[in-house]
């Protein structure tokens, strides 16, 4: 299977809130590097974790979190997406964004996440 197919049934299983169909797609070491400066960013080790991680989004965002996949293309192991997010929150303004996400497959498994987000210093603002 290759990196853009693997990465497609990550995000298939997204946008299908198929939580046991993402955990399959990721390493049992994956990394999700979340940017910024806000109570989610760092780095989340581990399935366990990259699913508690995407909960809390959904926690704080009162179920509103979407993310969409619109593009991507293969280097090898690597993946580049190009995706927009939403999300609302109480006393926020409204997050509506594009960015990157960046992913490196080993075998059949997501190794790593890395997302660039298109104005980060709005998407802390909105985490808080």
């Amino acid at each position: 299977m290759s990196a853009i197919d693997v990465v497609g049934q990550y995000g298939a299983a997204i946008a299908a809130g198929d939580m046991d169909a993402l955990v399959a797609t990721l390493a049992d070491d994956v990394v999700w590097h979340q940017p910024g400066a806000n109570q989610r960013s760092g780095d989340h080790v581990g399935p366990d974790a990259v699913l508690a991680h995407l909960g809390a989004f959904m926690e704080l965002s009162g179920g509103t979190f979407a993310l969409e996949t619109e593009s991507a293309t293969e280097s090898g192991q690597l993946v580049a997406t190009t995706v927009r997010f939403t999300a609302r929150r109480e006393g926020a303004a409204d997050l509506d964004q594009h960015g990157v996400d960046v992913f490196r497959v080993e075998g059949d498994r997501i190794a790593e996440i890395w997302l660039i987000s298109e104005d980060q210093d709005a998407e802390d603002l909105f985490w808080g």
